[in-house]
């Protein structure tokens, strides 16, 4: 498969694997949930390509939907390339911001955007979709970048977004009216879309003007283009008048099907008889939904003025201009939303801008009673401003709005979580530098529970460290090397271990019993220094 060059490429094509696990710290204060945890709604402060790699050991390949609005690199958005890959070339881009006179924009938004991609992809679950936001500043290239890391057949479709209320006379050439939303699913054979809810416009279609029994009908033609040889028939109506397709055209059912639906009573003739014969298609008899167009019109996924309305009543913004121009409208969301989740999905935006992905969840939970999850990951120093009061306001109620469910408050909640230090693995037991017994319980029982630590649960005289929805959490460690050198999990201390029949999960430097007893005694084993990011998957379940 041809694959899209560009300046850098070599030393972004495998830096997201490259990239350490960074420490998910809870900042609970900001968040609205009593208690911070991985498994909750989530907004994640921080770098996203950092951000997604930290949530890999808790969400690998169990997102839905994922929703992302990326800079469209139109060239007057401000960003800058930041990831700090180790080449003289792309440190030189370090900091400085993209504009229409950087000669070198596209390959900056090409090495943002291929390693993300690919920790999205790592993220998203077997039978979901990915759904990415674009205009015609870098469509192609997303496609090509799209097809690469998600593979060519899983595209699925390019949606036609109308973003404006009305036309732009002011524009030199055209009115940009459009945007695009590129879908691809992880496996589209496993993949399959939601229909939609019929509207009222589709519905009012399906009328029954002859009073047929069978109820409300909509009519079909009867021919197409295809050649079909027992298609070529002609026909009579009820009064007299002759019918046969059109050069070019057949029935698409032979003469004796033809006079079978006739004589029920499905042929529809026009008011009087001698209008070209069509098929009833009664409602009663057809999908309970429709299936998504690709073309999705303002009038029922929302547009850029109405994006800007929200946020203004919401934040309280003295005009709509101090509201970024980017910005979403909910129903863009709750559309794909619709398409592309169930009641219980998880749905991430790694470009969360404003909030609205998170706004659509609680809304369609809301309306629906569904138990959906956001995960939101934002950079810019708006996150707690914008971002994270924007979803306060949700959950709590905005009093000015217009919508009553929004007006008393959509529920729910979420912790707020920042990016920490890096973990790497090979300076834990670094024999100069032995972090305390506190300060690792914390990364171990965060790491591989995602639940917040309470360090007043902690007891080194049982090698207690908490508490998580599946397991207690044990470790043995002192930061006395030599002791350190002596210390394994045994028989008698596997077996003395409290847990009042849950599943302990011991972290220890070694360890001297076999696996049977480990089953026996109820206990999962890792070890110091341990892989946890392989193992938390297995740890969950």
């Amino acid at each position: 498969m041809p694959s899209l060059q560009f300046k850098g490429r070599v030393f972004v094509e495998n830096f997201h694997l490259g990239a350490p696990f960074h420490e998910l710290t809870p900042v609970r204060a900001r968040g609205t949930s009593p208690k911070a945890s991985l498994h909750d709604n989530l907004i994640v402060e921080g770098d996203n390509l950092l951000a997604l790699k930290a949530l890999l050991p808790t969400y690998h390949g169990k997102v839905k939907c994922i929703y992302i609005d990326p800079p469209y690199n139109t060239g007057n958005e401000g960003w800058a390339y930041n990831d700090r890959v180790n080449s003289p070339m792309m440190q030189a881009w370090f900091g400085r911001v993209v504009d229409r006179e950087d000669l070198t924009r596209h390959d900056k938004w090409c090495c943002m955007m291929l390693p993300r991609l690919k920790l999205l992809r790592e993220l998203l679950a077997d039978d979901g979709a990915i759904f990415v936001s674009i205009d015609d500043n870098e469509a192609h290239r997303l496609r090509c970048l799209m097809d690469e890391v998600f593979g060519e057949e899983n595209f699925v479709a390019t949606v036609i977004w109308e973003k404006v209320f009305s036309p732009k006379n002011t524009a030199k050439h055209f009115s940009q009216d459009h945007d695009f939303i590129l879908a691809y699913a992880r496996n589209l054979e496993a993949w399959t879309p939601n229909l939609l809810e019929r509207g009222e416009r589709a519905v009012e279609r399906y009328r029954n003007p002859d009073g047929d029994p069978r109820g409300v009908w909509s009519s079909s033609d009867l021919t197409a283009r295809n050649y079909y040889s027992l298609g070529t028939y002609e026909v009579t109506s009820p009064s007299g008048r002759k019918f046969k397709p059109s050069v070019g055209r057949y029935f698409v059912v032979p003469q004796r099907r033809f006079r079978e639906l006739d004589e029920d009573s499905q042929i529809w003739w026009g008011p009087k008889g001698d209008g070209v014969p069509r098929l009833k298609r009664y409602l009663s008899e057809v999908r309970e939904g429709v299936v998504p167009q690709t073309l999705w019109r303002q009038t029922d996924a929302g547009h850029t003025q109405e994006a800007k309305k929200e946020i203004v009543g919401i934040l309280d913004f003295e005009k709509s201009e101090d509201v970024f121009n980017t910005v979403k409208p909910t129903r863009l969301i709750r559309r794909i939303l619709q398409v592309a989740t169930d009641k219980d999905s998880i749905v991430l935006d790694s470009f969360a801008g404003s909030g609205t992905t998170a706004h659509a969840v609680l809304a369609l939970n809301r309306e629906d009673g569904g138990d959906r999850r956001f995960i939101l990951i934002e950079c810019e120093d708006y996150v707690d401003s914008i971002t994270a009061e924007r979803v306060r306001r949700v959950v709590g109620g905005v009093p000015s709005a217009k919508d009553e469910a929004l007006k008393a408050g959509l529920g729910g909640g979420f912790s707020y979580f920042k990016i920490g230090a890096p973990l790497r693995k090979e300076s834990l037991l670094d024999p100069s530098k032995l972090p305390s017994y506190e300060k690792l319980a914390g990364y171990v029982f965060f790491t591989a529970t995602g639940e917040e630590f309470d360090p007043g649960a902690v007891r080194r005289d049982d090698w207690f460290i908490g508490r998580s929805r599946v397991h207690d959490v044990f470790l043995l460690y002192t930061d006395d090397v030599e002791a350190l050198k002596n210390l394994a999990l045994t028989k008698r201390i596997a077996e003395a271990l409290p847990g009042g029949g849950r599943q302990k999960l011991v972290f220890a430097p070694t360890k001297y019993l076999d696996q049977e007893l480990l089953h026996r005694c109820g206990v999962t084993f890792q070890q110091l220094p341990f892989e946890i990011y392989e193992s938390v998957e297995k740890l969950e379940r």
